[in-house]
């Protein structure tokens, strides 16, 4: 499992995968939503059968097709307030989809920090033991010489029985390592016990997030966090909402439509439109009987008896505008109130999520700072125990030491090389962290140095 092996197959992973899936939900919301905004037309048809009169009249089959369009053309309109609202949605869920990338980045990378050290920790607990079974087998030919008492004996005994268990332990620390992996990619994985076989993490960490000033991490932080973009998208809906309730109250609800071609109470050849002031759209109909209307006239006939006969709709046009105003219990300014109420709670929700944002960056600026304190140190105990291993061989070598004795010093220097390296990794992922925190993680433009 090399790093590049796992960034790969981290694409490919369920958390992943339903991450975009979130993001296109979005997307197609937002299509949604921009496709009820525009233009609408429909079709249709209809069929009547009609007997007039009951007793003596034929039956009368009139066909009918109709049409009809929408299209909102004022901005506060439903359709383009829930474009708009879809719009903030999107850009939301585009952060969002970055941060959700981040942060299984930053948990498969911590799994396989977790595998390195475990690797690691395998192979020190071996040499540990080696050297454990060494000094018991040392300790007990010594006991059988009589040269040390016996609890010296158990004490060594005791050391080789801790070894042996904190080589088993290593081991399952091996697997669940393993096992992590395995949650976080969505399948099984087998680690290498060697640690020659993992990359350090650090080659990872994004340049221009080490030695920024912390200020200059809140603002970014500030400007690409997911939780103040979605709260920030909660205070324009809430103050969309509040607009829409001041308007509803103000306005009145007001409709103007205008209809021509023949009118009849049978249905006739008609054309028609409407507009509506709050809804903000202007709407048409037409209905088209594919059957030429016509009506029943008495008049006098050639010899002045009065004689029925069939004539064509009269055609017309009719103008109409209403209004309606609410006088009372509308509840019209409580919903301006509660709107006005929601604003203020979303404003509040904002100040909040911005706090909880810089002090996360502070408290992940402090564990690198932390982090990094501890390389000093780290780095000085492995010079020291490099140098302790040469002076054991040069002793061996002038024959003033023993093999024993350079034993455990190269046990030493694997201990400080294991500790040096959990540091190191540590202050890689704890910039990772800080990365993440601040948004400056792309987890689409990581390539390990090298590779």
């Amino acid at each position: 499992m090399t790093l590049p092996r796992l960034l790969q197959d981290l694409r490919t992973s369920p958390g992943w995968r339903g991450a975009d899936l979130t993001y296109r939900a979005a997307e197609l919301q937002l299509q949604s939503a921009r496709a009820r905004a525009g233009l609408t037309v429909q079709a249709g048809a209809s069929a009547s059968l009609s007997k007039v009169p009951w007793d003596g009249g034929d039956w009368a089959l009139t066909p009918t097709v109709t049409a009809s369009f929408a299209l909102p053309v004022l901005p506060w309109s439903p359709q383009r307030e829930a474009v708009r609202g879809a719009e903030r949605a999107l850009n939301a869920a585009a952060i969002e989809l970055r941060s959700s990338r981040a942060s299984l980045t930053v948990q498969a990378l911590q799994a396989y920090a977790n595998a390195r050290n475990a690797a690691a920790a395998q192979q020190l607990a071996a040499a540990q033991l080696t050297l454990a079974e060494t000094l018991l087998k040392v300790a007990q030919e010594q006991r059988e010489q009589n040269l040390i008492p016996q609890v010296a004996l158990l004490e060594r005994q005791a050391a080789a029985e801790q070894a042996r268990a904190g080589a088993e332990q290593a081991g399952r620390g091996l697997t669940l390592a393993a096992a992590q992996l395995s949650r976080v990619l969505g399948r099984g994985v087998t680690l290498s016990g060697n640690v020659a076989d993992y990359a350090p993490v650090s080659t990872l960490v994004p340049a221009g997030v080490l030695g920024q000033p912390l200020d200059a991490l809140i603002a970014r932080a500030l400007a690409r966090r997911p939780e103040i973009a979605r709260a920030q998208a909660g205070l324009a809906d809430a103050q969309a909402a509040l607009a829409t309730a001041e308007r509803d109250q103000k306005l009145p609800d007001l409709t103007a439509s205008v209809q021509a071609g023949q009118f009849a109470s049978s249905g006739g050849r008609t054309m028609g439109g409407s507009f509506g002031l709050k809804s903000g759209t202007v709407s048409g109909q037409l209905n088209f009987p594919l059957k030429e209307p016509t009506t029943s006239v008495t008049a006098p006939g050639p010899d002045g008896t009065p004689a029925s006969r069939e004539v064509a709709l009269p055609s017309g046009v009719a103008l109409n505008l209403s209004g309606t105003f609410t006088l009372l219990g509308s509840g019209r300014s409580q919903a301006t109130a509660q709107a006005q109420a929601a604003t203020e709670q979303a404003a509040l929700a904002v100040d909040s999520v911005r706090q909880g944002v810089e002090l996360e960056v502070r408290s992940r600026f402090a564990d690198l700072e932390n982090a990094r304190d501890g390389l000093s140190a780290a780095q000085t105990s492995l010079a020291r125990a490099e140098t302790g291993l040469s002076d054991a061989r040069a002793r061996v070598d002038a024959g003033l030491g023993t093999t024993l004795e350079v034993a455990q010093a190269d046990l030493a220097l694997t201990q400080a090389r294991a500790s040096l390296a959990n540091l190191d990794a540590q202050v890689a992922l704890a910039a990772l962290s800080l990365a993440q925190a601040t948004g400056d993680l792309d987890p689409l433009l990581l390539t390990p140095t090298g590779e």
